[in-house]
C-alpha cells in the first residue's frame, strides 16, 4: 500500500496549498491520557482518578492513511505520556514517515531519565535513541517545568530526571537526535513565584524566569527550545470552551487573567531576541506580537486559527476529532471519515492560546491574505508594520534553523545573524 502513496518532497509541499487558501495540514494525536508523573498543571497526572484509554495502534495507522491522503503534513503524536508505549509510538512514526509525512512529533515527561547512577542507565538511553534513529522521527521533546532542577522534579514527581537528562543527551547525539526542551510556561519557571500582582512585577519576574530557563536548557546540553503557553482556559472566559484534551488545570500555577497573559507573553517576546543565536527557539515572535496586541488593544487583531479546517486534535478518550484540544463541544466524529472538502473553511475561533495551532495559523496568516485578499494584507500592513517585519524575520530565523529539524546541529554561523546589536 505505501508504494502507491505519493511522497510530498521539498518546500513545494507546505507552499502549494496557500495558493488555495489552505494551509499544509496538522494532526495531533493523543494516543493515550495514561501518565506516570505528578504535575499540579496538568489534569491527567497519575494522582488524577479516573479511566484511563490507549488508541488501537491499527486504528491509528488508519488515521493516518486518511491524513496522508488529505495532505496532512505534520503529524504529533501526544498524551498522557507518550513513552509508556514506545515501542507503538516508533511503529506509528514510521508508518507515518512511509506514508509521507514527513514533520513527525513526539515527546516525553522524562521518566526514562530518572536513576542516571545505575548501571543501566546508558543501555535504556541507547535503546531509545536506536528506536528515534530507526524510526525517522523529526522532533523529539523533553518537557522541563522550571529552571530549578529541584523545583521542576518536584512539580513531577521525577527525582533525578535533570541529572539523567544531561547524562542523555550528548547519547542522544551520537545518534544524530537532538531534543526540545519544552517549557510548558507556569509561574515557577524561574523558582517559586514570588512576584507581586502589579503588571511591571509579572513582567520583570518573566522576564527573569524565561532567561533563566533559556540559560539552564543551554547549559544541560539542548539546541531546541520551544515554550507552550498556559495549558489553561483563561480565568476570565465567558465559558465558550470545554476542554477535551486533559492537559490543563485550573490550578493557580497555569491561571493568568488577559492582562497578565499579555504581561507575561511580552515578556517572552522581549527575551527571545537575547538568546535567538545561542539556541533555536521555536517560538514565533511574529505569534506573542498578535496575542499581545490581542489583549490589550483589539479583540480581533490575530489571524484565526485553524483549527477544524486543516488542524485537527484526536482524543485519547473517545477516538474522535476535534477542531482542537480545547473546543471539545465541537465533536467532528472519527478522523478517518471526515471529508476535507465539506469542512467549513472560514477561521474564525480566537477562544484559546494553544500554541501547537496559534502559531502555525499565525505565520501561514500574511501568506493566505496575501492570495487570497490582497487588499486585507496591504491594510494589515499599513495599520501594523511592526508585524509584517516581525513575521519577515520569523520567516529567516525558522530557515537559519533548518525547521528545526531535530535530526540536525544548529548552524551557529548562521545563528549569528540574529545576535542582539
Amino acid at each position: 500500500m505505501h508504494g502507491t502513496r505519493k511522497q510530498r518532497k521539498g518546500i513545494t509541499h507546505i507552499l502549494f496549498p496557500l495558493f488555495g487558501n489552505r494551509v499544509p495540514g496538522q494532526l495531533i494525536i493523543q494516543y493515550t491520557d495514561k501518565c506516570n508523573a505528578r504535575c499540579p498543571q496538568c489534569g491527567m497526572r497519575v494522582t488524577e482518578h479516573f479511566s484511563r484509554s490507549k488508541l488501537d495502534i491499527e486504528t491509528v495507522k488508519r488515521m493516518i492513511d486518511h491524513a496522508a491522503e488529505n495532505g496532512v503534513n505534520a503529524l504529533s503524536f501526544t498524551g498522557g505520556e507518550p513513552f509508556l508505549f514506545f515501542d507503538d509510538i516508533m511503529e506509528l512514526v514510521t508508518y507515518a514517515g512511509d506514508a509521507g509525512i514527513k514533520y513527525t512529533r513526539t515527546g516525553t515527561n522524562g521518566f526514562m531519565f530518572m536513576n542516571p547512577s545505575t548501571p543501566d542507565f546508558n543501555s535504556r538511553i541507547r535503546r531509545i535513541a536506536e528506536g528515534i534513529a530507526a524510526s525517522g522521527l523529526y522532533t523529539f521533546w523533553i518537557s522541563i517545568d522550571s529552571a530549578v532542577p529541584a523545583l521542576h522534579e518536584q512539580m513531577r514527581g521525577l527525582p533525578g530526571v535533570i541529572e539523567g537528562i544531561e547524562k542523555a543527551l550528548p547519547i542522544f547525539g551520537e545518534y544524530g537526535i537532538y531534543p526540545s526542551a519544552n517549557l510548558g510556561i507556569n509561574r515557577n519557571t524561574g523558582g517559586v513565584f514570588e512576584a507581586g500582582t502589579s503588571s511591571a512585577q509579572i513582567y520583570d519576574s518573566f522576564r527573569k524566569a524565561f532567561g533563566k530557563f533559556y540559560s539552564a536548557a543551554i547549559d544541560l546540553g539542548f539546541t531546541i527550545v520551544n515554550a507552550c503557553y498556559p495549558m489553561s482556559i483563561d480565568a476570565d472566559d465567558p465559558g465558550e470552551l470545554s476542554a477535551v484534551y486533559g492537559a490543563t488545570s485550573e490550578a493557580s500555577l497555569i491561571q493568568f487573567t488577559k492582562e497578565e497573559r499579555a504581561v507575561v507573553f511580552s515578556a517572552l517576546f522581549d527575551t527571545i531576541p537575547e538568546y535567538r543565536s545561542k539556541i533555536r527557539i521555536f517560538t514565533p515572535r511574529t505569534s506573542l506580537h498578535s496575542l499581545i496586541r490581542q489583549y490589550t488593544l483589539e479583540p480581533g487583531y490575530s489571524y484565526s486559527c485553524r483549527g477544524g479546517i486543516e488542524f485537527f486534535f484526536v482524543n485519547a478518550g473517545d477516538g474522535n476529532t476535534y477542531p482542537c484540544g480545547y473546543r471539545g463541544t465541537d465533536n467532528l466524529g472519527k478522523f478517518w471519515e471526515l471529508d476535507f472538502e465539506k469542512l467549513d473553511k472560514k477561521a474564525q475561533c480566537r477562544r484559546c492560546d494553544w500554541e501547537c495551532f496559534r502559531d502555525p495559523s499565525e505565520l501561514s496568516g500574511p501568506l493566505l491574505t496575501l492570495f487570497g485578499n490582497p487588499a486585507f494584507f496591504l491594510k494589515r500592513v499599513l495599520k501594523d508594520p511592526p508585524h509584517i517585519k516581525l513575521w519577515l524575520e520569523d520567516i529567516r530565523y525558522f530557515a537559519a534553523c533548518n525547521l528545526f529539524d531535530g535530526r540536525t546541529p544548529p548552524d551557529y554561523r548562521k545563528l549569528s545573524a540574529f545576535a542582539p546589536e
